[in-house]
């Protein structure tokens, strides 16, 4: 019998100083029997980096079927006609994956953030620097871990961007990091 996803309802604030966006979103995540805490606080993190653009464009910010279904985004910011505006993953793909998305996408976000990183980034990133549509922003893993003690089923989560810095709060829990840009 194959396990079913865990569904978790999250209320998230985003304000985000650097692009004027300050706004509330009520989530339903689902997380799939394989996926870490720590992949799905990435997952709630890109939301947050990603919400500003829903100003700038008449569509919908909106998880995919992320572990569950292969060549599909993890988040996907789409204009109403179906068009893929930004098709953003977390974790570490290969290449393939990342030429496959860049094919279908006007621009596509990677954020990696385990501790592997700059092993993965050795081997991938020579194979992914002339894809012009790609952008890979590092995520300090420590922060990740710690806000990932910290998940329930019911989420109340907070990102604030300022200055390129990130705060982001999860149960109660906060932590400051700044993203590093890799691409």
């Amino acid at each position: 019998m194959a396990l079913s996803a865990t569904v978790f309802k999250v209320e998230l604030r985003v304000s985000d100083v650097d692009h004027g966006y300050y706004a509330d979103h009520t989530l339903t995540v689902a997380r799939h029997p394989s996926e870490t805490d720590e992949r799905m606080v990435v997952r709630l993190l890109a939301f947050g980096l990603r919400a500003h653009r829903l100003s700038d464009v008449d569509g919908e910010l909106a998880f995919g079927a992320g572990l569950s279904t292969p060549g599909v985004p993890d988040l996907r910011l789409a204009d109403y006609t179906g068009r893929i505006l930004e098709w953003i993953n977390v974790g570490q793909p290969d290449e393939r994956v990342l030429g496959k998305a860049v094919s279908q996408a006007d621009q596509v976000l990677l954020f990696p953030f385990a501790a592997g990183v700059a092993t993965w980034w050795r081997t991938v990133g020579p194979k992914v620097a002339g894809l012009p549509n790609l952008s890979v922003v590092q995520i300090p893993h420590a922060p990740v871990q710690q806000l990932a003690q910290t998940v329930d089923r019911r989420v109340s989560a907070q990102v604030m961007v300022m200055e390129g810095e990130v705060t982001m709060t999860v149960g109660g829990v906060d932590v400051t990091f700044t993203p590093e840009p890799m691409k």
